[in-house]
C-alpha cells in the first residue's frame, strides 16, 4: 500500500460506532462502510478533520461510544451516520470500570540478539550511563541565577573535554519556606539526589545560598552517589556573594573536567537500559501510530531484560484497567489504583475533574475526552506484564515494564522519570512538542507525517507512515528500538542539536510553604 492508495479513515475494532479520518474530509464526502458496520456507503454531514472521528453507526443520546473496543464516552445526543463526532455530541462519563488485578500474563518473544549491547558509560557500582555531564544541582531557588552564571561561564571551554557531554544546571522554584519532612519536601528531595546519582552525572557542584530549609550539607550528606562521581559543594552566603561564588563554582567545574573527559564508552548490554515513555500535545494518531510502536520497541527492551516506564497518572485515566490486569502480582495492580484514587480526589479537591486534561491541543487534533485520550496514552507501554508502580521519582529498580506516579505536565513528569533513572526518554508527540531533557537524551515520536515535515528540525522518528501505508506498525517499532540503542550509544538527538533540556529540569512541586 502506498500513501495514495491509504483509505481515508481506520476503524480500530469491529465494534467501533467511529472511524479515524486519516485526511480532512469535506462535507459531502462519499466513503464505502467500513467492514462489519451496518448500511451502504457513509456520506459525510459536516467537515471532519484529519485525527477527528466520524460515526459509521448511528449512536442514541446517552448510549456509549467506542473506539479501540473501548468506551470513550457517551453521546450527548443522537449521533446520525456520516456525522463529526467531538465534544459538540460526545461527552465524558466515567461509568463503571471492572478492574481485573494480575490476570493476564503475555510471554513477550524472546530476543532475536540476545547479547545485544549498547556503547555506554560503565560507573564505579556497575551502573550505565548514555551521557558523561557535569550537573550544577542547587538546593534552593536563591542560588539558581549563580548556577546558570557557572554553566554559561564554563560551556565555551568544553570544546577543550570532547568527551564532556556538556553542564548543566539543575534550578528549581523551591528549596526555602519547604518544610524538609513534608510530603513536598520528601519529593524534592527524593529528586535531587535522583539526579545526583544518575549514571549520565560524572561530576557534581551541590550549590546553595546558605539559610535555606533544605541545607546544601543535608543533601551532600544524604547524598547516594557513586564512588567515582566528583562532589563540591559550596554556599553562596560562605563563598563571598554571586561574583566570588560564581568563579569558585566555575574553578571547581574545571578541576572536574578532565577527570570526566578521559572517561570512554565502553559495550554494555541492552539489558541495562532504562527507557522513560511519556507523550505530549497529543492527537487522534497518537494512540494509533506513535504509541504503539512506542509500545514495540518497549516490548523489544523489556524482553531483552531492560527497564521501561510509562508516566503520567492523570492520562491513563479512564484506561488503568488494561494496565491492572497486567500486573505481575495484585499487590502492584492495587499500588497504580491507589495513585489514580489519589489523583481523582486531588483533583476534586481543586475544583475540577480529571476530565478536565484533555488540553485545546489535543481537542484541536481529534481528541474528545480523557478516555480517548488515556486509551491512546496506555499503548505506550505495549503488551508486557507490569512489573511495578513507583512514586515520584523513586529509584527505577525493577526489570521490565513500570509505572511511575506523575502528573500529565511533561517538563515534571520527564523529571520524575529522569530523577528516577531514565538513561533514555523517548517521547510521542501528535501537535508538535519540543520538549528535551538532560543529561538523559529524549528522542521525539512524530504521530504524522505532516507533524514531522513541519517540524522536521525538532523531530527524530516519522511515526505516520503507519498510516500512509509505507511501514508497519512493527517496523516503525523497531526503527525506534533501534534508535534508542544508537542514542544511547553516543548519536544526538534533535532536542540535543538545539541545546534543549536544561529549563526542563522541574521537579514536582507538592505541599505547604511557609
Amino acid at each position: 500500500m502506498t500513501a495514495e492508495t491509504a483509505p481515508r479513515t481506520l476503524r480500530l475494532a469491529a465494534a467501533d460506532e467511529v472511524v479515524v479520518a486519516t485526511a480532512d474530509l469535506p462535507a459531502g464526502t462519499r466513503l464505502a462502510a467500513p467492514d462489519g458496520a451496518p448500511g451502504g456507503d457513509v456520506v459525510v454531514v459536516g467537515d471532519v478533520p484529519r485525527g477527528h472521528k466520524l460515526a459509521v453507526t448511528a449512536v442514541p443520546a446517552g448510549a456509549p461510544v467506542h473506539k479501540y473496543g473501548q468506551v470513550i464516552g457517551v453521546a450527548t445526543r443522537d449521533i446520525a451516520v456520516g456525522e463529526h463526532v467531538h465534544a459538540h455530541n460526545l461527552g465524558f462519563d466515567p461509568g463503571a470500570r471492572e478492574h481485573e488485578l494480575a490476570t493476564v500474563h503475555t510471554e513477550l518473544p524472546a530476543p532475536r540478539d540476545p547479547g545485544r549491547t549498547f556503547l555506554g558509560y560503565r560507573r564505579a557500582d556497575g551502573a550505565a550511563g548514555t551521557r558523561s555531564y557535569v550537573g550544577i544541582l542547587t538546593s534552593v531557588n536563591c542560588s539558581a541565577s549563580t548556577a546558570r552564571m557557572i554553566a554559561a561561564k564554563v560551556e565555551p571551554l568544553l570544546a577543550q573535554f570532547p568527551n564532556v557531554d556538556g553542564v548543566m544546571a539543575l534550578t528549581h522554584q523551591s528549596g526555602c519556606g519547604l518544610i524538609p519532612s513534608s510530603v513536598g519536601g520528601g519529593v524534592l528531595q527524593r529528586t535531587l539526589h535522583g539526579y545526583a546519582r544518575h549514571p549520565n552525572f560524572a561530576g557534581l557542584v551541590v550549590l546553595g545560598l546558605g539559610c535555606e530549609m533544605v541545607q546544601v550539607q543535608s543533601i551532600v550528606d544524604t547524598l547516594p552517589v557513586r564512588s567515582d562521581t566528583i562532589v563540591r559543594a559550596l554556599t553562596i552566603q560562605e563563598t563571598g556573594g554571586i561574583r566570588a561564588t560564581v568563579a569558585a563554582g566555575v574553578e571547581a567545574v574545571l578541576e572536574m573536567l578532565p577527570a570526566v573527559d578521559a572517561r570512554r564508552r565502553e559495550p554494555v548490554p541492552v539489558s541495562e537500559l532504562v527507557l522513560g515513555l511519556n507523550c505530549g500535545g497529543s492527537d487522534g494518531y497518537s494512540g494509533i501510530t506513535a504509541n504503539p510502536a512506542l509500545g514495540h520497541a518497549s516490548d523489544l527492551l523489556v524482553a531483552a531484560g531492560g527497564r521501561s516506564v510509562l508516566a503520567e497518572t492523570p492520562e491513563v485515566y479512564g484506561a488503568e484497567h488494561l494496565l491492572t490486569r497486567r500486573a505481575r502480582t495484585p499487590e502492584v495492580a492495587q499500588r497504580l489504583l491507589d495513585r489514580v484514587a489519589w489523583w481523582t480526589r486531588y483533583a476534586e479537591e481543586g475544583g475540577g475533574s480529571l476530565d478536565n486534561n484533555p488540553s485545546p491541543g489535543n481537542k484541536a487534533g481529534g481528541l474528545t475526552t480523557i478516555l480517548e485520550k488515556s486509551l491512546g496514552a496506555v499503548a505506550k507501554a505495549g503488551r508486557a506484564d507490569l512489573a511495578a508502580v513507583y512514586e515520584y521519582a523513586e529509584p527505577i529498580s525493577e526489570p521490565g515494564l513500570g509505572f511511575m506516579d506523575t502528573p500529565g505536565y511533561d517538563p515534571v513528569s520527564v523529571t520524575g522519570l529522569v530523577a528516577g533513572g531514565a538513561t533514555v526518554v523517548c517521547f510521542t508527540t501528535g501537535r508538535g512538542s519540543v520538549l528535551g531533557t538532560r543529561p538523559a537524551p529524549t528522542i521525539k515520536l512524530a504521530t504524522s507525517s505532516e507533524t514531522f515535515a513541519r517540524m522536521r528540525d525538532d523531530m527524530d522518528v516519522d511515526c505516520g507512515r503507519i498510516v500512509a501505508g509505507t511501514a508497519t506498525l512493527e517496523q516503525v517499532g523497531e526503527e525506534i528500538f533501534e534508535r534508542v540503542v544508537a542514542v544511547a550509544s553516543g548519536e544526538r538527538t534533535a532536542s540535543e542539536e538545539l541545546g534543549l533540556g536544561q529549563d526542563e529540569f522541574v521537579p514536582w512541586q507538592l505541599g505547604v510553604v511557609t
